[in-house]
């Protein structure tokens, strides 16, 4: 029968899964005002920053010398919500997001890599049935081969790397809080975003001569995120791996009717089919983790 805990933490992880199924459509309107996704993302993650150093500022107390590779979550979690947020104002939502999810892909070989996992047979299977469902999603007859269509169906595929990159890293700080982690996350997001800036000034001018409905949805964007972080990083804490996984990926059909409500976008038989091969993917790595889960 299940607790209290394991209904709270399953609630959470779909509550998260439905926001960030249709958080790129406000992203999408912000970039119609002249806000483009860097200002945007710089904006509401820096909103969602101070509320979570208000909130956790304790956590705080955890950081020490040897708690240097947070750095490396930050940028990567920075890298992986801007990344994602670029990607879905300018790409196709759905493509967009199928692209993202490649990341059991990734996870194989960053595993590999910083966790010393070894390559079982799941494993390998698991990168060949994603990788297949990508080659027939991104298949483009004109050229005779798979190729992401543009710009940001490139930026959606290394947002999953950083996704992989990501978990993987928060794998190995399992000494931290779930606060300390989301504080992690939100400055992550911010400083990458900050630099993005940097390199490609957004127009600032637009940022200042937003009306009161535009600036509050800013702000009601960073209020989302921050509580959504928050459910999500609760959900991760109580819910086994293998399952969370399965969870979260109601976030694709959340994406699959909101796009194709909002934004009149729907997919070829064939990317639908490349898609489920990918989804598949993440079913066969969840399992692959529940059974590590079960060996410890």
């Amino acid at each position: 029968m299940p607790t209290n805990r394991s209904i709270y933490a399953i609630s959470g992880l779909l509550t998260g899964a439905t926001v960030w199924g249709v958080i790129w459509y406000p992203f999408r309107l912000l970039d119609g005002m002249g806000v483009n996704g860097i200002a945007s993302t710089l904006i509401v993650f820096a909103i969602a920053l101070t509320l979570g150093l208000i909130v956790y500022r304790h956590a705080l107390r955890e950081i020490h010398p040897g708690a240097s590779h947070l750095i490396w979550i930050g940028l990567a979690a920075g890298w992986t919500n801007l990344a994602y947020v670029v990607a879905v104002i300018h790409g196709e939502v759905m493509r967009v997001m199928l692209l993202f999810y490649l990341a059991p892909l990734w996870t194989v070989f960053f595993a590999r890599y910083f966790l010393g996992e070894r390559l079982t047979k799941t494993a390998l299977g698991v990168m060949a049935l994603a990788l297949a469902g990508a080659l027939l999603m991104l298949w483009r007859p004109e050229f005779d081969k798979p190729w992401p269509r543009n710009g940001a169906e490139w930026i959606a595929i290394s947002a999953g790397m950083a996704f992989a990159l990501t978990n993987v890293l928060t794998r190995r700080a399992a000494q931290f809080s779930v606060r300390l982690k989301a504080l992690t996350v939100w400055c992550g997001v911010a400083v990458v975003a900050l630099i993005c800036t940097l390199i490609e000034p957004p127009q600032w001018g637009n940022v200042m001569r937003l009306d009161a409905a535009a600036i509050g949805l800013l702000v009601l964007i960073g209020l989302i995120i921050f509580m959504a972080t928050i459910v999500i990083q609760y959900g991760l804490t109580h819910t086994p791996a293998n399952r969370a996984i399965v969870i979260l990926l109601f976030e694709l059909i959340v994406v699959a009717v909101s796009s194709y409500y909002l934004a009149h976008e729907t997919l070829s038989l064939r990317e639908w089919a490349g898609g489920a091969m990918i989804m598949a993917a993440s079913l066969f790595s969840s399992a692959m983790d529940g059974k590590k889960e079960a060996a410890a």
